[in-house]
């Protein structure tokens, strides 16, 4: 059975950093994609290898939408992972940017409504994690607030009013078989988590650091 809550977090999510070789490709990579204002990049060489247990999904209104997206991502230098198709819930595709960060981008309607367009409806970070029920509480002793939970299988965090993306736990096996790719990987998480509060390091080593706000990338 899903929970909800519905008052405002005292910590939330402010910004998503993409650790990146090259900052300059990637700028280009994401205004081409048309994602560059929901995140910052910064430059690093940090090893990773495999999947690196997250993913940004973006929710938009349509299948030709989803299309537009993928077409986009593609164009600029993506690989596809899953090919846009029609599923239970929907439809979507997932690809993977070229410094490695992997994006699902689906609806939940599965016909059109009207002509493709480039607006986003929600960008999520999924962070796949060992134990929902544990990393939930762990941040939930930190101040974030949960909005829905399902047990031990997904939970996501209220956002807050100026925050671009929501944050959600999701389990990291059921996330990469989702996502298409295999669970393991190893190194750097590659990815900076901006806190409205302090700096921490969560029990599967996803990095915050204190940000008042999102920076342009």
């Amino acid at each position: 059975m899903a929970t909800t809550a519905s008052t405002a977090a005292d910590t939330f999510l402010a910004s998503v950093t993409l650790e990146v070789a090259d900052p300059e490709a990637a700028r280009r990579f994401y205004s081409a994609f048309g994602v560059d204002t929901y995140l910052s990049l910064r430059a690093s060489e940090a090893h990773s290898t495999g999947f690196r247990g997250f993913t940004l999904a973006l929710t938009v209104s349509g299948p030709a939408t989803v299309d537009s997206f993928v077409g986009a991502a593609v164009d600029a230098g993506a690989t596809v992972l899953k090919p846009a198709a029609k599923s239970l819930w929907g439809y979507g595709g997932v690809v993977r940017a070229p410094d490695g960060t992997i994006w699902k981008i689906s609806t939940s309607a599965k016909k059109d409504t009207g002509p493709a367009t480039r607006e986003i409806d929600e960008v999520v970070l999924l962070l796949g994690v060992e134990d929902v029920k544990a990393t939930r509480q762990f941040y939930v002793d930190r101040g974030l607030t949960v909005g829905k939970s399902f047990g031990g299988k997904y939970a996501e965090f209220v956002p807050g009013q100026s925050s671009p993306v929501k944050l959600a736990l999701y389990k990291h096996r059921a996330l990469a078989k989702d996502l298409g790719v295999p669970a393991d990987g190893t190194g750097s998480r590659r990815i900076i988590l901006g806190s409205t509060a302090d700096t921490f390091t969560d029990p599967d080593g996803f990095a915050w650091e204190a940000a008042l706000a999102p920076t342009p990338s």
